[in-house]
């Protein structure tokens, strides 16, 4: 009997298999139609977040090299 029980579990793997097949390629082609609709927006809103993330990064890299200036010229008057 344990012949059987083997052929059972792996049939019943590869009809798992199977299935997660399917549910993949419809969960891709659902994404290529919702796709067109949002497109242009989200990358409008992605550009504009980047800008934003960009513009905070400029602010803390301006903020920590005038106090490297600084921390230079101390070292020098020392």
């Amino acid at each position: 009997m344990p012949r059987g029980r083997s052929t059972f579990n792996k049939r019943q793997k590869e009809q798992a298999r199977r299935q997660k097949q399917l549910d993949k390629a419809e969960r891709r082609s659902q994404r290529k139609q919702e796709k067109p609709e949002g497109g242009v927006d989200d990358m409008r809103e992605l550009r504009e977040h980047a800008e934003e993330q960009a513009a905070l990064f400029r602010v803390g890299t301006d903020e920590s090299s005038s106090d490297e200036a600084e921390d230079d010229s101390n070292g020098i008057d020392q």
